[in-house]
């Protein structure tokens, strides 16, 4: 049977089931100004629950960080029952991880948040040597703390994600490594602060976003799975990606960078890179 096929059934025989019994999915709220992720990511679990033939009712719990939020999944009685974030390969051991790339790798494609004045801080950078001159801000639970020091790179970390835009701000570290799908909401959700995108580099490192769910909630992992493959094999998925995305790659102009690739020690065995659709290439 051909695999569209099988997928085609999979997901009549989950509908069936799900429309009899609408699926609650609670998630995470970031303890933020915006989460930039949040409208995206909700699109996409309405999307597979769509394709599955589901009903879903999306409800957001508590505020909490990623490694909170974490830590509350693996909870018996969890608050929450899904989480987005970038894979590694404790979480997959600790989560359920649906390995399809919600962003098509680019959460592994980082532009530089610089201070106010400081747009060209970066404009001589052309190898890891030299961008080892100046430290990167980050959250001291994000996988890219790690991927950055396992390049030789300075960083400083914080507990909390917020306060690393004011620090930037005050030159407490001199540039703030965000995603192409991120950098530029973060500017303009503190426009206040006057920081400046970088125009000149793109780093790189080999990583995935993914949705993880509760151990406890293996059923809702399979349908979410099942209904991202559906839309992947439809061409929906990439009709919503580019309908969030679209934009702000070609804003970013990345053709035009210097790009300087990371290794990425954490990456789990498992990250389907030989599945060519699932990968964006700048």
């Amino acid at each position: 049977m051909p695999a569209r096929l099988k997928l085609f059934l999979l997901g009549l025989l989950i509908g069936a089931s799900c429309h009899a019994n609408p699926v609650l999915i609670s998630y995470p709220i970031l303890p933020t100004k915006g989460d930039p992720q949040l409208h995206y990511m909700l699109s996409l679990l309405k999307l597979a629950c769509g394709k599955a033939g589901s009903t879903c009712l999306l409800r957001p719990g508590p505020a909490m960080v990623q490694g909170r939020a974490i830590l509350e999944l693996q909870r018996k009685q969890s608050r929450i029952d899904v989480m987005w974030t970038m894979t590694n390969r404790e979480r997959e051991r600790l989560l359920l991880p649906i390995r399809i790339p919600l962003y098509k790798g680019l959460i592994g494609w980082r532009v530089a948040l610089l201070p106010p004045g400081k747009a060209h801080l970066l404009a001589e950078v052309n190898s890891v040597k030299t961008l080892a001159r100046f430290t990167a801000g980050q959250e001291h639970d994000w996988p890219d703390t790690t991927i950055l020091q396992a390049a030789g790179l300075p960083v400083v970390s914080t507990p909390d994600y917020e306060p690393l835009f004011t620090m930037l701000a005050k030159h407490r570290f001199d540039y703030f490594p965000r995603s192409v799908i991120e950098i530029q909401n973060e500017q303009r959700t503190h426009a206040d602060l006057r920081l400046e995108i970088d125009q000149h580099i793109l780093l790189h490192y080999p990583t995935a976003f993914y949705f993880f769910v509760s151990p406890n909630r293996p059923k809702l992992a399979q349908m979410i799975r099942q209904g991202l493959e559906l839309a992947i094999s439809d061409g929906s998925f990439d009709a919503l990606f580019q309908q969030h995305n679209g934009n702000t790659l070609r804003a970013l102009q990345l053709d035009k960078r210097q790009i300087i690739h990371l290794a990425n020690p954490l990456l789990p065995p498992d990250t389907p890179l030989e599945r060519k659709n699932l990968w964006y290439q700048p």
